[in-house]
């Protein structure tokens, strides 16, 4: 009698969850990338062996690996954002693309409010004041911009988009946003126009996909609208943003401030944002809590059983 052949499962990453190895190993032969000597002989090795690649939203997974696993069925990623994944280009070729929606909204519209409070209410410049024992000398310490009864623009008003609106609305704040098309469900202002919705908001909180459809969809024109007294957040990624024009907005004048999760070449941040007071700098953790990890590396691993059971993942991603 002929056993079974176990089919393989391909982990790009770590998986920060005691039973991950366990839960993932139950279904398949598991090949851990990342400790491997020589991964790309690795994968040619395993290549006619692979279903599953379990990935993550910064994680690159790119055509030519999809194209060198000849029986790739399924990729699932750890995060709600795939432009670091081909997913147009899986799809083409019949692979399951799934992602972790809605278990981290909560927490990425958490930094948001705190990133547009931090910068409206100038925290960070505050705590190197004190840090720095400038309290109580000549130095005065600026006063910041209130929050409450202000307007808030949103570019992206998405589940992440509307969790934003719904805290903001908590600061009595006139919500406007932007969206490839008019919602019909929502109470909040359509704006067709970016730079209107710019030249309208105190603050402009970027809440969009990441991806060639939205490279630098925040430029110069934009962020001279949104204007000196303006401030902007953006929790989305890097690529959304004009970083060059950011910096010469910012360091001009022409911006009047700014709280960022997410940069356009990470882990590397321009160095002139480094020494500006008007900047909040923090290093993509919008996500980065323990309970909101926990549930989403329990999201692909759900989903990756269901695909070992079913031969369909749960939260698969729409066609592109």
């Amino acid at each position: 009698m002929t056993t079974p052949v176990v089919p393989t499962l391909l982990q790009l990453l770590p998986l920060n969850a005691s039973q991950a190895k366990e839960r993932l190993s139950k279904h398949f032969k598991l090949i851990e990338l990342w400790k491997e000597s020589d991964p790309q002989a690795t994968i040619t090795r395993h290549k006619d062996d692979i279903q599953v690649v379990v990935t993550s939203a910064m994680t690159p997974t790119s055509a030519e690996l999809i194209d060198a696993l000849p029986r790739l069925k399924a990729i699932c990623s750890q995060g709600v954002g795939y432009d670091a994944i081909d997913v147009k280009h899986a799809q083409s070729k019949d692979i399951q693309v799934s992602n972790t929606p809605d278990v981290l909204n909560d927490c990425v519209a958490d930094l948001t409010l705190g990133l547009l409070l931090t910068s409206a209410r100038k925290l960070g410049h505050a705590e190197r004041y004190v840090r720095n024992n400038l309290w109580g000398t000549d130095a005065s310490f600026p006063l910041g911009t209130s929050v409450s009864h202000k307007k808030l623009g949103i570019v992206g008003l998405g589940r992440i988009g509307m969790a934003i609106a719904q805290r903001a609305a908590g600061f009595n704040m006139d919500i406007r946003y932007h969206n490839r098309s008019e919602r019909s469900d929502v109470p909040y202002q359509y704006m067709a126009s970016l730079v209107d919705l710019a030249s309208w908001a105190d603050f402009l909180v970027i809440a969009t996909v990441g991806g060639d459809g939205t490279r630098h969809l925040i430029d110069a024109p934009v962020l001279k609208a949104l204007g000196p007294n303006g401030m902007l957040v953006n929790i989305s990624r890097g690529s959304v943003i004009d970083e060059t024009a950011l910096v010469q907005a910012l360091s001009g004048g022409e911006l009047g401030g700014a709280g960022l999760d997410v940069y356009q070449n990470e882990p590397n941040v321009p160095e002139a944002l480094k020494t500006l007071d008007n900047v909040v700098l923090v290093p993509h953790i919008a996500s980065a809590t323990t309970e909101t990890r926990a549930a989403m590396t329990n999201l692909v691993l759900e989903n990756v059983e269901a695909f070992a059971t079913t031969g369909k993942v749960l939260t698969p991603i729409p066609a592109l």
